[in-house]
């Protein structure tokens, strides 16, 4: 078994474990791994407040040079036992397009691999971070006018964040695309999720998109499935976008999560 897993925090991320990149590599080599992609959480633009109590939802743009420096250092060492790629998650933001645009002009070019991923909805002048609690979410379906308009706005977020020019460097995996069913054992919805997802993987497959087939789903117990669900990685097979397993890990014990639940046959 050769596990390639392109979506690992690191303890550059604020509210991840402090493990050193080291034991997530040392790990990853024990585990059976060809390859490993590091996508921090990107900086978020400087004039955009993060939503969550304690503002730790992506790490400093100051420690950027840092978290270079020290993969790049890794990934030459460990390169003849496992390809290290450097990678960003980076978050697409409704209203600050320019600013991310501008950050992967930057730092597109020093990144081996990248992620684009929707945590945050709008609200009117507000902004939630959907997957911070049960008792955010809970909020969220209260401001938004209920759980049917939190999954519209969650989905037409993802759209937009598909089909806007974000510039050159602008990631082509989209990740967890039904983390919006974090909570969704707490929050169970009646309309077919099929609904909201099979218009954007037509969209996805139309731009050459791949899928975050992230398996963190599984350890959440208000989910216990993975993002996307199995049938929907299925349509994603079946529209030839290649799916790309993410273990989402935020400690080196979080690698390999949920890999031996997914259709492991639909990984590219």
């Amino acid at each position: 078994m050769m596990i390639i897993d392109k979506h690992v925090h690191t303890p550059y991320c604020p509210h991840g474990s402090t493990d050193p990149l080291e034991r997530y590599i040392e790990r990853a080599i024990s585990l059976g791994y060809r390859e490993i992609s590091f996508t921090e959480h990107a900086p978020l633009p400087e004039n955009f407040i993060d939503p969550t109590p304690e503002k730790d939802s992506a790490m400093a743009l100051d420690q950027m040079p840092a978290y270079l420096e020290e993969l790049g250092k890794l990934k030459a060492y460990y390169s003849s036992a496992l390809k290290v790629n450097i990678g960003l998650e980076v978050d697409f933001i409704e209203g600050y397009e320019k600013e991310t645009s501008s950050f992967l002009d930057q730092y597109g070019p020093l990144l081996d691999d990248s992620i684009l991923s929707v945590h945050f909805l709008r609200s009117g002048e507000a902004y939630y971070c959907m997957d911070y609690s049960e008792e955010t979410f809970e909020e969220m379906i209260r401001m938004f006018g209920g759980l049917t308009k939190v999954y519209e706005a969650y989905f037409s977020t993802l759209k937009k964040s598909i089909v806007t020019d974000l510039g050159t460097y602008k990631p082509s995996r989209i990740g967890h695309i039904t983390l919006v069913e974090k909570f969704k054992r707490k929050f169970p919805h009646d309309r077919d999720l099929s609904a909201y997802v099979m218009p954007i993987l037509d969209i996805m497959s139309d731009k050459k998109c791949e899928l975050d087939y992230n398996g963190a789903g599984f350890t959440k117990p208000l989910c216990l499935d993975s993002y996307p669900p199995a049938f929907i990685a299925l349509e994603a097979h079946k529209r030839k976008i290649p799916l790309v397993y993410g273990s989402d890990a935020h400690s080196a014990k979080g690698l390999m999560q949920g890999y031996n639940q997914l259709e492991r046959t639909l990984l590219d």
